[in-house]
């Protein structure tokens, strides 16, 4: 079974689309128009256009690829059964109302993996928000706004389409886009297993978020995830809520204590929420691979700098001594009234800022730099420093930005695009530095 189809269509089928605002055959089409290629709204019911479109009666009368089901759950098998005459490879459904809604839908959901073995096709779902892919101008999802996320590093596959909706339009918010959002939802023959591989294989993902309630083709998933390059984060939820999740993904009660030694063996970082989930993510696909775990941390504020070395601290993070070559350094930059250890605090922001983070990078004892500081609009951040020593250093940096969102944003894109991993407050940055600490050891 391939999921090219699915991922990588040459053209689309939506299958129940409407012109009616709110139908979910409409808000289907309002996002797969903005497909380079082919779309075709089928509804043998449909007169003229939507969105641009001229309606067609069957999925027969396409080329389509990928299908998006916008049907009741009853209807379902006959449409796949529709869609494997027709040749088409990929199909996304959407409807709820399958295994997790008990024995009628169970039923349901065999009919329509009988079909799709006979025909050999590729289902994301049922129950499903379905998945999008911005770099290739692919959104098969229902819905509203998705066609408007940017391209970014991460993508997130997510058993929940919730979780899945949720942590896309977070990383949006923040301005990082997504490499892709795939909702899972109840894996009738899509499973982590299957989508990890494609992801994987995809050059500008440069990191996995998986959110994950059970399945009970955990070892291929495990599997997939040892024999990935890119890294991944999980996230283990439902772990002890076992009714409400089994209505909801129709996911196998599994214990998470099991998840995270299976899927941290196997290489993931293991996160305990959603936000924790996407920075780790973010850290991982934007930072060069520490050679250690030794964090040099550098403030401008000794507040937020000591909340900071206390989060790290807690964590078995080690803040090695500097080597003597920096102190003297250190010395001939900053004022008496600093702190020059390790962490290293300059008291407020200065003109030399930039040169006390330079000179703790290339600390022979240092692999991963952790920054604060506070924006100041007559200084900015060290930004032609941070590109000078980014250059000559394959050592991560992550700098943790305060002050007016307008006035540093500017700054904080030139240091991503460095390669400089920002994050907006003191724990979020001192946990993506822990990521980092942890995947070097």
């Amino acid at each position: 079974m391939s999921l090219t189809d699915l991922f990588d269509p040459d053209s689309i089928a939506v299958i129940g689309a409407s012109q009616t605002p709110g139908k979910l055959g409409n808000d289907a089409m309002a996002n797969a128009k903005e497909f380079d290629g082919p779309v075709y709204p089928v509804n043998p019911s449909g007169e003229g256009e939507v969105y641009g479109y001229e309606f067609v009666d069957s999925v027969e009368d396409t080329d389509a690829d990928l299908a998006l089901c916008c049907v009741p759950a009853p209807a379902t098998p006959d449409v796949i059964s529709d869609c494997g005459e027709a040749g088409v490879g990929g199909a996304v459904v959407f409807a709820g109302g399958f295994a997790e809604s008990g024995e009628r839908g169970e039923q349901l959901q065999e009919q329509i993996r009988r079909a799709a073995q006979e025909y050999d096709i590729s289902i994301l779902g049922p129950n499903t928000a379905g998945h999008i892919i911005p770099h290739r101008s692919v959104f098969s999802s229902f819905v509203p706004g998705f066609d408007d996320i940017e391209t970014g590093d991460v993508a997130v596959i997510a058993q929940s389409g919730g979780v899945g909706v949720t942590a896309t339009f977070q990383l949006d918010r923040e301005g990082y886009g997504t490499a892709g959002m795939y909702g899972l939802g109840n894996r009738v023959n899509t499973d982590f297993g299957d989508v990890i591989p494609a992801v994987d294989d995809d050059p500008e993902t440069g990191a996995m978020a998986l959110h994950i309630e059970g399945t009970d083709r955990f070892d291929a998933a495990v599997q997939a995830i040892d024999e990935a390059s890119t890294p991944v984060v999980a996230l283990k939820s439902g772990n002890r809520v076992d009714e409400f999740v089994q209505s909801h993904t129709a996911a196998p009660v599994q214990a998470g204590d099991h998840y995270e030694q299976e899927l941290t063996d196997a290489g993931a970082v293991m996160a305990e929420s959603m936000t924790e989930l996407l920075d780790a993510s973010r850290v991982l696909s934007t930072c060069p691979t520490p050679a250690g775990p030794n964090v040099g941390l550098v403030t401008a504020q000794a507040g937020p700098g000591i909340m900071m070395a206390d989060y790290l601290e807690e964590r078995n993070v080690n803040f090695p001594a500097l080597t003597e070559e920096t102190r003297e350094r250190l010395d001939d930059i900053l004022l008496g009234f600093t702190y020059d250890q390790n962490p290293v605090d300059t008291g407020r922001p200065m003109p030399e800022f930039g040169e006390v983070i330079d000179a703790v990078g290339r600390d022979d004892n240092v692999d991963i730099v952790l920054v604060y500081e506070i924006f100041e609009h007559s200084l900015g951040y060290p930004v032609e420093e941070l590109e000078q020593f980014t250059s000559e250093v394959d050592k991560p940096v992550v700098f943790t930005v305060a002050g007016p969102s307008d006035a540093l944003a500017e700054d904080r894109q030139r240091m991503e695009d460095l390669g400089v991993a920002t994050f907006n407050t003191p724990e979020r940055g001192a946990y993506a530095a822990s990521v980092l600490a942890e995947t070097s050891r």
